[in-house]
């Protein structure tokens, strides 16, 4: 999670509906940070993060009835392309790009969903104060021999005004 805006003390609470596995900085019933003009987050003992991080099991089953077909060649074009729409900076994209692209390129084909609302359901956040412009990038994808047709989603962008708050992750689904 990332925040900009101008310097402010943030609360961010986390309601997820599964098992949190890990989380850093520790989360201890929401996270108490400083947000600073560069996007900067510093804890009550002054330590410097460039994101808060989660990561958990839903119960829930996440929703492939949209998405793409992405042979693994062109993964990193497609996801240039669709974090654009959805909004990342180039740093954003950077950070999931890195951390997606060497698991995904190398499948024969992606089936890639990016899970807005379902994922706004089972991981709701809460920010005091509340954030002007939120940005939550969620991708589900799981590797496929084989090619499969889906409803293409629409992927919107979102401007961003005042106090930002930017999410992004993603999980593979076996």
């Amino acid at each position: 999670m990332y925040f900009s805006n101008n310097r402010l003390n943030v609360l961010v609470e986390l309601d997820f509906d599964g098992e949190i596995t890990s989380t850093y900085p520790k989360y201890d019933n929401g996270w108490e940070v400083t947000v600073d003009t560069d996007g900067t987050l510093t804890d009550k003992n002054g330590r410097q993060y460039n994101y808060l991080f989660w990561e958990g099991i839903p119960n829930k089953e996440l929703d492939f009835s949209t998405g793409f077909c992405v042979k693994g060649e062109d993964t990193l074009k497609f996801l240039e392309d669709a974090l654009t729409k959805l909004s990342l900076t180039d740093k954003e994209q950077c950070d999931f790009i890195t951390y997606w692209l060497p698991k995904m390129e190398g499948n024969k084909y992606n089936i890639i969903s990016f899970q807005g609302d379902n994922y706004k359901e089972i991981a709701k956040l809460k920010t005091t104060p509340e954030v002007d412009t939120e940005i939550r990038v969620f991708m589900a994808w799981k590797p496929s021999d084989v090619w499969v047709n889906i409803e293409e989603q629409e992927l919107k962008s979102t401007e961003r005004k005042g106090f930002t708050l930017v999410e992004w992750g993603g999980s593979q689904v076996k």
